[in-house]
């Protein structure tokens, strides 16, 4: 790039995120001076905010790098990651979320307190806390400032050393996040998210589509027939035991993973706790479970396209999406292209920051006071705590460009320690009664140790993937909790009550929506495999895809039929 290229790719990308940062504005002056208005939008957000907020808490710019990186270097097999999340989302707008907006809960330690005892609320919160502050927050900002670096070569750019440029980045990504999250509460940051998420569907169209067609020389189907044609292995998504992703670990901790990060994850699930009803709630899962089933055309096509461009050729498997975006993006798309690219990596930062906030403010400064504490003093004290986060976290992120294999052992094992537990503790909370605060706390003790053994002391011994770690754990720990609960069960049954807040009526078109969804999931296993594209279509694949059809047209007119009965009865 040129001079006059960095001067209109800067101006175009402040436009942009400034654009972004206006409408975020408009759509919340005056809205953030309530509890309920800061932590969860007054409860009151729609469908297309969850969704959009939602999508782009979970993708981030690392995202674009690893994903399109594992396809080029392997295959397919890492979307498992993505595509099975919309599994999690199903149960999530069918299980979880009909449970926590009947309860109004605001945290999900609230909720473990409620069902256990506030032993398991601060034992809780000190691991969502520990895991944010040391290892997820400051992860995200120098991960995310990373793929920007990696991009936009920004030490070039603007004539600075490299820890220079990764200072600036970070610092201008976190500050820009910190503001959403600080000033406009968890609203700012779910219309953010949405407008963000707007431009990266954008770019994740855009991007395979140039690439395509620089591929086919300026045809997009030329281009289609040379991925599906040729090296054919790269669009296998059943892993083998040498992938970066085993088919196998769908089926084990792969699902308990998923179900934590998107049924009890406070960051994420926080914006559907904000629903204005149940049935926008349901619809805003649900239409994010769709985003996802999108992700290995917008975030692994690109490295399969890459691999058909440059080869083995490059350095590194994490230069295929940079190198593909520098070939194909046209100059002037540049300055939205990184405004999307920050968006998508201060939308995780600004989230997590939300969430830690409400997590202190809501699960340890007022259980603390012991009394009725102020909204204004509430609020103040969540603005300071978000604030305080932000700060350590621009400490802690520049300092772990010293050791980057450190940090994403760090990453994986850490998250490792506390979402077994949590997706067990909260299963058992929601189907049981009978079981004690004991059955939890004994669980969480038993997975910090025996997790710790099988990663520190065992690993060299027993050699099991962690995903299958996961599953054996979880169904240990639940068997630890009926256990308890058969032999020392509580004094009086659980009792849920119920505080109804908002609607709970549920979408009336959630079961076909999620019978598509999926469907949508079979299809792309069925497409990305021996079966489908792999060495050619198999005369097996078009009727299952057909088999698929009937299905949803079936489960889609029993939907229409009993809302057009409903309606003829006077529902709304």
């Amino acid at each position: 790039m040129n001079s006059s290229d960095i001067a209109s790719t800067l101006l175009s990308c402040v436009f942009f995120m400034g654009l972004v940062a206006w409408v975020s504005y408009r759509k919340t002056r005056g809205e953030v001076n309530t509890r309920d208005g800061y932590f969860l939008a007054g409860r009151g957000l729609s469908a297309i905010f969850i969704a959009g907020s939602m999508l782009l808490t979970n993708l981030s710019a690392e995202q674009l790098i690893g994903l399109n990186g594992s396809a080029y270097g392997f295959n397919l097999s890492s979307m498992a990651w993505e595509v099975t999340a919309a599994f999690a989302t199903i149960c999530m707008a069918f299980i979880f979320l009909p449970r926590y907006l009947a309860g109004a809960f605001t945290t999900l330690p609230q909720f473990l307190s409620d069902r256990f005892d506030d032993s398991v609320r601060r034992m809780s919160v000190i691991l969502f806390m520990v895991g944010y502050g040391l290892v997820t927050i400051p992860g995200v900002l120098y991960s995310g400032s990373i793929a920007v670096l990696q991009l936009f070569d920004v030490p070039t750019l603007l004539s600075l050393s490299y820890s220079q440029g990764l200072l600036l980045t970070i610092l201008s990504i976190g500050c820009i996040g910190a503001l959403y999250a600080i000033f406009g509460g968890l609203k700012a940051v779910a219309v953010s998210d949405t407008l963000n998420g707007i431009g990266l569907l954008i770019v994740g169209i855009a991007v395979p589509w140039l690439g395509l067609s620089v591929l086919g020389d300026g045809s997009v189907a030329d281009g289609i027939a040379i991925i599906t044609t040729t090296d054919t292995q790269k669009l296998n998504a059943i892993g083998g035991p040498t992938d970066p992703t085993p088919f196998g670990t769908l089926f084990t901790g792969m699902i308990f993973a998923n179900l934590f990060y998107w049924c009890t994850n406070q960051y994420v699930i926080q914006r559907t706790l904000g629903a204005k009803n149940l049935a926008e709630g349901q619809k805003g899962v649900l239409f994010s479970g769709f985003f996802k089933v999108m992700v290995p055309f917008m975030m692994m096509i690109p490295g399969v396209i890459a691999f058909h461009m440059y080869g083995e050729g490059l350095a590194s498997i994490d230069l295929a999406y940079p190198r593909l975006v520098k070939d194909v993006l046209p100059v002037y798309a540049t300055g939205f292209f990184l405004a999307v690219l920050m968006g998508a990596v201060f939308s995780s930062f600004n989230s997590l920051l939300n969430s830690s906030a409400t997590l202190f403010c809501l699960d340890v400064y007022v259980p603390l006071k012991k009394g009725e504490v102020s909204e204004a003093k509430m609020l103040k004290v969540a603005k300071i705590a978000s604030v305080v986060i932000a700060l350590f976290s621009f400490i802690i992120a520049p300092l772990l460009q010293y050791a980057p294999e450190g940090l994403w052992q760090i990453i994986r094992i850490f998250t490792g320690f506390y979402n077994i537990p949590v997706i067990a503790i909260v299963l058992i909370g929601l189907f049981t009664r009978h079981v004690p605060a004991l059955g939890a706390k004994v669980v969480v003790v038993f997975h910090i140790i025996a997790y710790g053994l099988f990663q520190f002391a065992l690993g060299d011994v027993i050699n099991i993937h962690f995903l299958h770690l996961y599953a054996i754990l979880f169904f240990v720990e639940i068997a630890i909790m009926l256990l308890i609960g058969h032999y020392q069960p509580r004094t009086e049954d659980w009792i849920f009550h119920a505080r109804d807040l908002v609607d709970l009526t549920p979408w009336r078109f959630a079961v076909p929506c999620a019978t598509t969804l999926m469907s949508s999931i079979v299809a792309l296993y069925l497409l990305f495999s021996p079966i489908g594209l792999v060495n050619g279509i198999s005369s097996l694949f078009w009727p299952l895809i057909v088999t698929l059809i009937v299905i949803n047209i079936v489960i889609w007119f029993l939907g229409f039929r009993r809302h057009r009965q409903y309606s003829l009865q006077g529902g709304i």
